[in-house]
């Protein structure tokens, strides 16, 4: 059976992903994206940060656009 996971990862999964795009760009190195920019906003692990850019690849990670409503909460960066 396979796990189910919550809107609420898949936002996780998606601000991470967009936050590592940014600064990756940059030419920052994984360590100091996770160190200097998610984890004073997401406090997971390095390990963990690393398995959410990892789960962004999975289809079923995926934001369904009618819910993309309810997740907007302005604090955006």
């Amino acid at each position: 059976m396979a796990k189910r996971r919550g809107v609420s990862y898949q936002k996780r999964v998606a601000d991470i992903n967009a936050i590592y795009d940014k600064y990756a760009k940059l030419g920052y190195s994984n360590r100091e994206i996770w160190r200097r920019f998610v984890y004073p906003i997401y406090p997971v692990s390095e390990r963990t940060f690393y398995n959410l850019l990892k789960a962004s690849a999975d289809p079923k990670n995926e934001i369904p656009k009618e819910l993309t409503l309810f997740l907007d909460f302005g604090d955006e960066q």
